[in-house]
């Protein structure tokens, strides 16, 4: 079992088990784009990353708290805020190591989806707007326990999470999200229970459904070919929320699935136990 170390400024260091089987937690992986679970204190009533609140969960009665690592972030030292009920942050160091993502070349026919014109780069800053609000919602958990995940359709990978992309040639922002492999018209279901925070027709990532399943915790489903819920409805896991597509930017029908937390994009691989 791989062990990783927690610095705190105490100068004190903890062992936690990186892969440990948690129950109701996702997996621990300290890389760019993954999660960093933390032990901290019962009586934490607040945790923050880089400013952002994140998630704090609870297991055999331990409180965790379940930090989003942005695709951006530089390896090395990184420090998470612990706020106690006395209102003082001890800073917890995580350490972030090197992955290697692979690299991915795809060949898009509709070339205004890889330079797209004014108009359309407008549309896309009006649209990525939209977005951004959307991950940024931080509603008050439905439970205590991390919120169990499934997988919202049937289907093979097809593009895992954090290919280095280049469309025609030219080189693009890292695959942000999960990639099943489905055929036009097959259900997709909600993989968490939450609620419809956003819908739309997006340049980019076609018929989209956004779900808040708490505590900064946000699903996004793309490509789809219908949408069959509305901002505000809320959805049990497993509930249907539409059918797979091939809309927007892609290469043929699937589904795209994003999971951000506390406003970073992260492998959905990890909050899954098949």
């Amino acid at each position: 079992m791989n062990t990783v170390w927690i610095k705190t400024l105490l100068g004190l260091s903890i062992s936690v088990a990186a892969n440990a089987a948690w129950a109701q937690l996702p997996q621990d992986s300290r890389r760019a784009g993954g999660i960093a679970v933390i032990e901290v204190p019962l009586l934490t009533r607040m945790a923050t990353f880089n400013q952002v609140p994140v998630a704090l969960v609870e297991d055999a009665g331990r409180r965790y708290a379940v930090v989003g690592l942005p695709l951006d972030l530089a390896q090395g030292e990184h420090s998470v805020s612990v706020y106690t009920a006395a209102d003082i942050a001890e800073q917890q160091t995580i350490v972030v190591q090197d992955y290697a993502y692979k690299t991915q070349h795809l060949t898009i026919k509709d070339q205004s989806k890889v330079t797209p014109d004014a108009a359309q780069l407008e549309r896309y800053a009006r649209e990525a707007t939209e977005q951004k609000a959307a991950y940024r919602v931080f509603s008050p958990a439905l439970a205590t326990a991390f919120p169990s995940f499934i997988k919202p359709t049937a289907g093979r990978y097809s593009s895992p999470f954090g290919f280095k992309r280049f469309f025609n040639g030219e080189p693009r922002a890292p695959h942000a999200g999960l990639d099943i492999a489905a055929p036009t018209g097959q259900p997709v279901s909600a993989p968490a229970a939450g609620t419809v925070i956003q819908t739309g027709d997006y340049f980019f990532n076609g018929q989209t459904v956004m779900i808040d399943h708490g505590q900064g915790i946000v699903s996004m489903l793309c490509h789809l070919s219908r949408i069959d819920v509305k901002i505000g409805d809320p959805i049990a896991q497993g509930q249907p929320i539409g059918l797979v597509g091939a809309t927007g930017r892609a290469t043929g029908a699937h589904l795209h699935w994003t999971l951000s937390l506390n406003d970073a994009r992260v492998d959905p691989k990890l909050v899954l136990r098949d």
